[in-house]
């Protein structure tokens, strides 16, 4: 049996992997609701890129993927929370307030899905996006949810996880981190 590396499966998926100039760059924002229909296909796409990669990883804290992540640079993600929540699709959010206080938890990224690492995220997020008739949404997330969310929306700034990290703290491998076997843990 050959032993696939979970980068080289999520590239075999159909990710886009850790060194692609499209992580690093901005997004470019909708036009709403002119773009409507440019907006609802890369919605149907990031949503039918999660079923495939959920059919092959568990995502037991729920899972996110951006546009950039399957390789277009524009400003549109999708989160599925843990459990039976709703999925929540963001289109150009951005983040208005975020709480004072930090908490610290590992997270991956199916960009470069080797290895984890601890970040520090505000555990309280007011997020902006816009529906797909051109209004504003507000919305407030909390812990989990607030770090999925979070993570998200760094990637459609040309954000990685790694970049929220302290400078004195290096990804682990994949590995080593099952052998934690921490879950996202709130008081």
């Amino acid at each position: 049996m050959i032993d696939v590396r979970p980068s080289q499966q999520m590239r075999d998926l159909g990710v886009v992997q850790h060194g692609a100039g499209i992580l690093a760059d901005p997004t470019r924002p909708f036009v709403l609701p002119a773009e409507r229909d440019e907006a609802e296909y890369i919605t149907d796409e990031l949503f039918a890129s999660m079923e495939r990669i959920g059919q092959v990883h568990p995502f037991a804290k729920g899972m996110g993927i951006a546009a950039p992540q399957i390789g277009i640079g524009r400003a549109a993600a999708v989160v599925q929370p843990p459990g039976v929540a709703p999925a929540v699709i963001l289109l150009n959010p951005r983040i208005t307030d975020r709480s004072a206080e930090l908490d610290e938890q590992y997270e991956g990224c199916l960009s470069f899905f080797d290895v984890r690492g601890l970040v520090p995220r505000p555990l309280k997020i007011t997020v902006e996006t816009m529906a797909l008739t051109g209004e504003t949404v507000t919305a407030v997330y909390e812990r989990g949810l607030a770090r999925l969310i979070h993570h998200e929306i760094d990637h459609l700034d040309g954000l990685l996880y790694t970049a929220r990290m302290r400078t004195d703290v290096d990804p682990i491998p994949v590995e080593e981190y099952r052998q934690t076997g921490r879950a996202w843990a709130y008081e």
